[in-house]
């Protein structure tokens, strides 16, 4: 695996949805597999569960770890080609990614999107000069339009947990004071069309995904419909696509509460987190049994192990 940007970037999401079990259950059966390797982590956006996770899994393969924040730890970076750079940024993506990848074996990138530009953003522009660049494999930790070690470890916490072989999971949209990408729920929708699940996506009216992610998903704007009989709730805020960034519904109804999850088939109730308590969802939920958000957090040093371990394997 050279790169882990997408689901598309995985050949065989069986094979290695069955690795991530295995580390699950055995998280040090490839303690020397990155022995004398270095993973480099650049972030330029803040991180709690990322950072975190993904240093954890790269000490239980054995590898060392650079972490960089940009326009903190370095000198803030400049993106975009033919510039005069006379501003704020010091160094170019150019020059940074390519020192970067003769420094580390490895490297993740985290950015996040302008929310301005659409087609800036959805191009992957930052993340994918980050990979020509830099010249060495590369793990998005989350990009302007997608987080697939999130979207992997809520897959590996759905297998985990399911009742049934095929549950149904509904990804829900509910409210939130600030203007959020679309990126989780994207790269969600992506990857639970690869999985053995039954997917509903519900959402207010203007707050539609791209079409390159929800072709082919029911999507409804009904959220009780959606919910009946769901073995998963995944609760998240995104703002719109078609007004691009924008905040066009505030509507505190699509908060997941104790009712709303009555309404399901005694369903799981998931998120990236963070979370904005008694917006996204009330406490009464988040603090019972049916929250599996801590297993779905933990699963992320596993599906980041996985990955990297992918990679290692094609450096060896």
């Amino acid at each position: 695996m050279k790169r882990f940007t997408r689901i598309a970037d995985v050949a065989n999401l069986d094979a290695l949805l069955s690795e991530a079990m295995d580390y699950a259950a055995n998280p040090w059966r490839s303690a020397d597999l990155g022995r004398r390797r270095t993973l480099g982590l650049v972030f330029l956006n803040p991180s709690l569960r990322t950072r975190m996770s993904t240093q954890k899994a790269a000490q239980l393969l054995g590898m060392d770890t650079i972490v960089l924040n940009a326009g903190a730890d370095a000198w803030t970076i400049e993106t975009r080609d033919g510039v005069v750079m006379d501003g704020a940024a010091g160094e170019h993506m150019r020059e940074a990614a390519g020192v970067m990848g003769r420094y580390c074996d490895i490297l993740g990138l985290r950015t996040f999107p302008g929310l301005v530009d659409r087609d800036y953003d959805y191009a992957e522009t930052v993340l994918e000069q980050f990979v020509t660049y830099s010249g060495v494999p590369v793990i998005s930790l989350e990009s302007a339009t997608r987080h697939p070690l999130q979207s992997f470890a809520d897959l590996i916490t759905i297998m985990q947990h399911r009742p049934v072989v095929r549950p149904k999971v509904v990804l829900t949209w509910a409210a939130h004071p600030k203007a959020l990408p679309q990126a989780v729920p994207n790269s969600f929708v992506e990857w639970m069309k690869g999985a053995p699940v039954d997917l509903v996506v519900t959402h207010p009216e203007g707050y539609e995904l791209a079409d390159e992610f929800v072709s082919g998903v029911h999507v409804t704007h009904n959220q009780d419909e959606a919910l009946d009989g769901a073995h998963f709730v995944y609760a998240k805020n995104w703002s719109s696509y078609a007004d691009y960034g924008r905040i066009t519904n505030s509507d505190p109804s699509w908060q997941i509460t104790e009712a709303k999850m009555a309404l399901t088939n005694n369903g799981k109730f998931m998120h990236c987190l963070p979370v904005r308590r008694n917006v996204i969802v009330s406490d009464a939920v988040l603090d019972s049994p049916r929250s599996i958000v801590l297993d779905e957090a933990a699963n992320r040093v596993v599906s980041a192990q996985t990955v990297l371990a992918e990679m290692l394997k094609a450096l060896a």
